[in-house]
């Protein structure tokens, strides 16, 4: 979006929840805005047994347990492992847990849970709900003082990422030798893709004051708020939880945000300024404000 533009006009592509942190993500076509981001997003999250949160940072292979979402429970599958039911509204003992330096208060899902990804990731661990009645805003430095509350996400309640980014990316990939790269590996809630009247260009999310989404039972306002730091995870191959490729040298090579300080940004974290309860959907048009 060019300084002199006021508006790009783009289109909801994908929608994406990861109902289990740092797991595999669960595709939808419409997703229902709660006051935590969307709903059943990073919801349970795996910890170790001082409850501190265990990530693809340390253990890639949760990239490879697939979740599915049911009417009543949430289904596992990963390799090697028979797959686990989890009842949607089932929680046994609350607990204590640690996102980055934060005490969160959680639930714990019961020991079959626990053995099943102790299991599978060969050292003791649990999985835990997070506690809806807890509120855990985020930094109000960046939402201008706004309260967003998130459940067990990074920081803020959605990310979003437009496919020309990814694909100027691809482009730098190819251009060094490498193969490029799907959206997977970047997590995001959202994706935009350009129309042919909306000039949507790559990383015009970094530009945009607000997004505007009109919808059968009302309008929503999202404000892009932070942009996302990249750490080592984007090198971890959602589809094998093999790590390798050095995607993250490759942003680094011009992805350095002075909003982070100089670290390496890709995509924007968003909070909701308006149309809670209301549903997102693929194909709805997206009007960003300059």
């Amino acid at each position: 979006m060019s300084a002199h533009t006021q508006f790009a006009q783009a289109v909801i592509s994908q929608l994406m929840i990861y109902p289990i942190k740092s797991c595999a993500p669960v595709v939808l076509k419409q997703a229902q805005l709660t006051d935590q981001g969307l709903d059943l997003d990073r919801s349970w999250m795996v910890v170790d047994e001082q409850g501190q949160f265990i990530s693809q940072r340390e253990q890639p292979r949760l990239a490879l347990v697939q979740p599915q979402l049911r009417l009543s429970d949430l289904v596992l599958r990963a390799p090697g492992m028979l797959s686990l039911h989890l009842a949607l509204e089932g929680v046994e003992s609350a607990m204590k847990v640690w996102l980055w330096d934060q005490a969160i208060e959680a639930w714990d899902m019961g020991p079959i849970a626990a053995q099943w990804f102790s299991d599978f990731l060969g050292r003791p661990v649990r999985l835990v709900r997070f506690d809806p009645q807890f509120e855990r805003p985020s930094d109000r430095r960046w939402t201008g003082g706004q309260t967003a509350l998130n459940t067990f996400t990074d920081g803020f309640p959605l990310l979003l990422i437009s496919q020309p980014s990814l694909d100027g990316l691809n482009q730098r990939l190819i251009a060094a030798g490498q193969a490029p790269v799907d959206m997977g590996r970047f997590r995001p809630n959202i994706v935009l893709s350009a129309t042919e009247a909306g000039a949507w260009q790559a990383h015009d999310e970094d530009r945009t004051q607000e997004l505007v989404i009109s919808t059968a039972t009302g309008l929503i306002r999202l404000k892009p708020v932070k942009p996302c730091s990249r750490c080592q995870m984007v090198d971890v191959d959602p589809q094998t939880g093999a790590p390798g490729q050095p995607v993250l040298r490759t942003l680094a090579g011009y992805r350095r945000d002075s909003r982070l300080d100089g670290a390496v940004s890709f995509g924007m974290n968003l909070i909701v300024l308006e149309g809670l309860d209301h549903s997102l959907e693929v194909g709805q048009a997206v009007l960003a404000h300059g």
